[in-house]
């Protein structure tokens, strides 16, 4: 059962520390960047981002992507208000390419080539973690169950990694490395004493 706590100010599901999780590419083949009704939660300030640095990205993207950019613009508001990447055909996300038969990102290809220093949008960098906004401006850490990636919680349990282990990188640019160290001791809390919740 999961629980919630606060650390550094933030609201957090105990299951970003205790369940196991490690993105498998051979197996899922990137369908995150595929499947779902809505592209990629986008933050304000990406958007400005995404924009700027398309010069740098853009040769890395497919054609399909670049015509949705310039039909649709750097990003789209979705139902609920939120910006969010375009997609193309209400499949794959504008900024995807496949490679061998991985769908991966064109913005993040660049960013391994050194042609931009934007590495992704930190949704996808963070992902299953996602972030929730609450109406005092506070934030909320969430783990994102979904069907596509039950050989990423497969390849967790079989290498013993959790959540939060999986994404320290992702963690640390986002809300810095003080806080992921506060996960990781509130993780180690959670093994000495199971029974907290």
């Amino acid at each position: 059962m999961q629980a919630l706590i606060e650390i550094g100010g933030r609201i957090v599901v105990t299951d970003i520390l205790t369940e196991k999780f490690c993105c498998d590419l051979r197996q899922c083949h990137g369908m995150c960047c595929v499947e779902g009704n809505a592209g990629a939660p986008l933050e304000k300030d990406e958007v400005a981002v995404l924009e700027a640095e398309y010069p740098n990205y853009a040769d890395c993207m497919t054609e399909a992507g670049r015509q949705v950019i310039e039909q649709q613009g750097f990003y789209v508001v979705d139902e609920d208000g939120d910006y969010t990447t375009p997609l193309i055909d209400d499949a794959d996300c504008a900024y995807a390419y496949s490679e061998g038969g991985i769908t991966l990102c064109a913005i993040e290809k660049a960013y391994r080539e050194g042609h931009t220093y934007f590495k992704k949008p930190i949704s996808c960098h963070l992902y299953p973690i996602r972030i929730s906004r609450f109406g005092d401006g506070s934030e909320g850490l969430n783990y994102h169950r979904w069907n596509i990636c039950a050989s990423a919680r497969k390849c967790g349990m079989e290498k013993g990694i959790r959540v939060y282990e999986g994404l320290r990188e992702p963690i640390e640019r986002r809300f810095g490395k003080e806080f992921y160290d506060e996960l990781d001791a509130a993780a180690k809390y959670l093994d000495s004493n199971p029974n907290a919740f």
